[in-house]
């Protein structure tokens, strides 16, 4: 797995257009984040169809094509730096192949990458990222989730990662549960998401075939022990794991006991042979960290440390 185009940081006075690929976007929230990004110095908009309701599918934000349309619109204005997501919840699987990805391809190479944020649902955006356009992304806070809102250590991380990459070259376990599952050093790529997000991709157009290679970075919420098993279980036996370099596991909200996640994932994941490091702190939980995917790195599951070879951002 090789790293993928790192887009620039962001410097002040820079252009965040603001999108809605997944789940209605409370309008509190979503003006709570935006105050927060323009006390950053940035320029925020907002997507056309972010406040939009599904006609039928009240889980949705808008209808498919036109959340398509505002991500495609928002990557291939050249006066946007960086598109960030609202929230997640559920959707992007139903427009991720309505995206027209040789326009976005088009201005990626016209008017150079630019910073794509998002987490959760968001994984499927970040695996077509990766496929589509060979583009390094952001596993990080959105601006019109709570955590965002309320948690002064997410919303540094992610300003630092933004403003100045250089400083958040090294990311520590946030979480002080974080142990070693499986001790050790590994080399390779960043990537990951949600993993149950990453079960739903296989097979589809715009998902990798493998991680192999790649420093697995992947956390969940709402997933049950025995829907975990399955969950890793498929990928196992999809061989998707296969060749897997080293896996970070971050929070895992509402999934069951954390003695029972553990003994599961020293069953389904300790086997690899390689190291495991666990409660590292991003995701769906107070004070998530930012992690780049995409960018080269080591995991040392002992320490509970991911050091990039370089900045997330140039």
């Amino acid at each position: 797995m090789r790293p993928l185009i790192r887009p620039a940081r962001l410097t002040p006075g820079a252009r965040v257009a603001v999108v809605a690929p997944s789940g209605p976007v409370p309008d509190d929230r979503l003006e709570a984040g935006l105050d927060i990004l323009r006390g950053w110095d940035l320029d925020p908009v907002v997507a056309p169809h972010v406040r939009d309701r599904h006609p039928e599918f009240g889980y949705l934000a808008g209808a498919d094509a036109d959340r398509a349309r505002d991500l495609e619109q928002a990557w291939c204005d050249p006066s946007v730096a960086a598109v960030f997501c609202a929230r997640g919840g559920y959707g992007v699987q139903r427009m991720v192949d309505l995206v027209d990805w040789r326009a976005m391809r088009r201005a990626t190479e016209a008017f150079g990458p630019k910073v794509f944020l998002g987490y959760s649902d968001i994984t499927a955006l970040h695996e077509a990222f990766a496929t589509r356009l060979g583009i390094a992304t952001l596993h990080g806070p959105m601006t019109a989730t709570v955590d965002f809102l309320k948690n002064a250590r997410a919303q540094e991380h992610l300003r630092t990662t933004l403003f100045a990459p250089e400083e958040a070259r090294v990311i520590r376990a946030g979480s002080p549960h974080a142990r070693a599952l499986v001790g050790g050093r590994a080399r390779g790529v960043t990537l990951g998401g949600c993993v149950s997000l990453l079960a739903a991709d296989l097979g589809t157009p715009t998902a990798r075939t493998s991680a192999r290679g790649g420093l697995l970075c992947v956390e969940d919420i709402g997933e049950e022990p025995y829907r975990m098993d399955r969950i890793l279980t498929q990928l196992r036996r999809s061989g998707w794991l296969d060749g897997v370099a080293g896996i970070v596991l971050g929070s895992w909200e509402e999934c069951g006991d954390r003695d029972e996640l553990r003994a599961l994932f020293a069953d389904r994941l300790g086997g690899l042979g390689v190291p495991v490091a666990e409660e590292f702190g991003f995701g769906h939980c107070d004070g998530a960290l930012t992690v780049p995917f995409g960018v080269a790195g080591e995991l040392d599951a002992d320490a509970g440390t991911l050091t990039l070879d370089g900045p997330a951002l140039v």
